[in-house]
Formats: structure tokens, C-alpha cells, sequence
């Protein structure tokens, strides 16, 4: 065991304790799987990341990403936070354009963009549901036919059943069976837009904290009063029944909503709200970018995602 710099970051967000915390551990040289997968359920945070020297010699730096279940290809926050921390303490990129992280999924660019970081979404693959998976699935979330305007198994790494709602006001008035969808092994993610007609109040079971802050003023960053959509993760197959803040959800759903029509080419997501977050992902399609493998199966150029990140704790841990 030895003593390894450590951060706590808290990613899509400008201000600590609104976003979704990410344990780094700066060095996890020499560390094997067990060592790194009990830590990671000690953290008890749905992502714990290890920073590693690079395989590839085109990378900055390589990351492995724990949640207190077993090791993720790829994700989001994790992403970002990773490469906040890795800055912050000192990281030197190798080019002046893009950070590049190795994981699992492979290669990930990350650009800087003013405060915050984005990073380009993997390439995607999408399928249709089968109708009884989405009804097993509509039916744990209290949702009916009508509510839900369209439905994309997503993969970029992670696999998440994408659900695009009738309006905000639905998504945040989600309760979900979360031993059912557990039951079920499907990651859930759902999306609404705040402009859409507010839907009637469809769900009986009682959510004291989706009362508690849906259209409630966050009380954090100036930022956090505007967004296009809403968007909410259940993941009680790995362990977390609800995620904060979730970078690989928004880029599969940008990557399917904005080829499909049902989104712009730049907006903004909400995400968080119900548990008394105010996390802010920031989506943009660049339609003239050069067409990646990401273009086969979602008919769009590279799909960026943004947030900041800032950090709350600094010191070390004994590992």
C-alpha cells in the first residue's frame, strides 16, 4: 500500500455539491482489479476513476472507471472529472487542440470550451425495443402508451433504454419500481422537452422528493435556470437507482434525438433536479465536421458534451 493523490471533483456543474461527484485517484499504478473495484464500493459514488500512463502513445493519459458494481467501458462525468483533475494537477496535453483519453471504449478527444470541458461522444449503435421490454419498462415507471413519444436501446459503451417523454413536467413526475427495473437489467434513461405541453399528473405513488423540487428555483449557479430538456437515469441494475448527473446517457441521447429530429443541433439538458441537484449538460452537433464512425449509425456529424467541473476535496489516500 502507498499514499496517492486524490481528488473529489463534482462534474456538470459551476458550483460544489450541485452536480455528481467523481472520486480520482491520481496514480493507480500497481493497483490490481480487486484493489480498485473495493475502493470504488468504498467511495460508494456511482464512478470511481484510477489514472494510469497511457497504453496507447497517442493518449495523455489512461483511465479506468469503477462503480461500486464492476468497471464501465466508458462514461461521462467520469470523463470529464477525470480530466479536470488530471489538469489541475498538473497534466500537460500533448496537443494544444484536444486532451485524448484512453479507456475501455477506446480513444476519447476532450476539448476545452471557456470554464467548461467536452468530450466527443463515442460512436453509436441504436435499435428498436421490443414492445414487451417497453411495456415491462413503461410499467415500472408508472407510464402510459401516450407519454412516451419514442424509444432507442442506445449503446456507446455503457447500454441504456432511451425513452423520449411528452414534456419535463412527466419526467420529473417519474416514481419508479426501482426493484422492478432492476428485475428487468435495464439501465433506464428518460428525456422531455420544457417546452412541450405539460402533461396531466399521471402517477399515483407518492414522490416526496420529486415534489420537493421539480419547478422549484435552483438555489446554485445562474446558469442552472435555463434548459431545453429534462432528463433523468435510473441504474438500479449496477446499484444506483438514480444517477445525478450522466455524461454517456446525454451523448447516446443527443446522438439519437438530434438525427431523428426531435432535438436542435445545440441545446442544453437538465439533470438532477429530483434529488436536489442542478446539473447542466451542454449538447452540440457538428453537422460539417469530418464524418466519423459515430455517422453510420446515427446519419450525423461528431456530437460533443459539455460541463464543468469543479473540485471539493484535494489530499490522498493509502491504497
Amino acid at each position: 500500500m502507498k499514499t496517492r493523490p486524490f481528488k473529489q471533483v463534482d462534474v456538470f456543474t459551476d458550483q460544489p455539491y450541485f452536480g455528481n461527484p467523481l472520486a480520482v485517484v491520481l496514480d493507480g499504478s500497481g493497483l490490481d482489479d480487486e484493489a480498485m473495484q473495493r475502493f470504488a464500493r468504498w467511495t460508494n459514488l456511482s464512478e470511481t476513476t484510477f489514472v494510469l500512463p497511457p497504453a496507447d502513445p497517442s493518449a495523455d493519459y489512461r483511465v479506468r472507471i469503477f462503480t461500486p458494481g464492476g468497471e464501465l467501458p466508458f462514461a461521462g462525468h467520469p470523463t470529464l472529472g477525470s480530466c479536470h483533475a488530471w489538469l489541475e494537477a498538473g497534466g500537460t496535453p500533448k496537443r494544444q487542440d484536444f486532451i485524448v483519453q484512453e479507456c475501455q471504449v477506446g480513444l476519447v478527444r476532450i476539448r476545452r470550451e471557456g470554464k467548461r470541458q467536452a468530450f466527443a461522444a463515442p460512436p453509436l449503435q441504436r435499435s428498436a425495443p421490443s414492445p414487451a421490454v417497453l411495456a415491462q419498462v413503461a410499467a415500472a415507471l408508472g407510464l402510459k402508451a401516450q407519454h412516451i413519444l419514442a424509444a432507442q436501446l442506445l449503446d456507446n459503451g455503457p447500454v441504456w433504454l432511451g425513452l423520449l417523454l411528452d414534456s419535463a413536467d412527466t419526467v420529473l413526475q417519474l416514481a419508479p419500481d426501482h426493484t422492478a427495473l432492476k428485475k428487468h437489467g435495464l439501465k433506464v434513461g428518460v428525456a422531455g422537452a420544457h417546452h412541450a405541453q405539460a402533461a396531466p399528473v399521471l402517477i399515483a405513488r407518492a414522490n416526496r422528493e420529486a415534489r420537493a423540487f421539480a419547478g422549484s428555483t435552483p438555489t446554485s449557479p445562474a446558469e442552472a435556470a435555463t434548459a431545453d430538456f429534462e432528463v433523468r437515469a435510473f441504474a438500479a441494475p449496477i446499484g444506483i437507482e438514480e444517477d445525478p448527473v450522466t455524461g454517456s446517457l446525454n451523448a447516446s441521447l443527443a446522438q439519437w434525438l438530434i438525427a431523428e429530429g426531435h432535438a436542435p443541433e445545440r441545446y442544453v439538458a437538465a439533470q438532477g433536479t429530483c434529488l436536489g441537484r442542478a446539473g447542466r449538460v451542454y449538447l452540440t452537433r457538428e453537422p460539417d465536421a469530418p464524418v466519423s464512425a459515430q455517422a453510420t449509425s446515427t446519419g450525423s456529424g461528431q456530437v460533443w458534451v459539455g460541463g464543468q467541473s469543479v473540485t471539493c476535496i484535494h489530499g490522498t489516500v493509502t491504497l
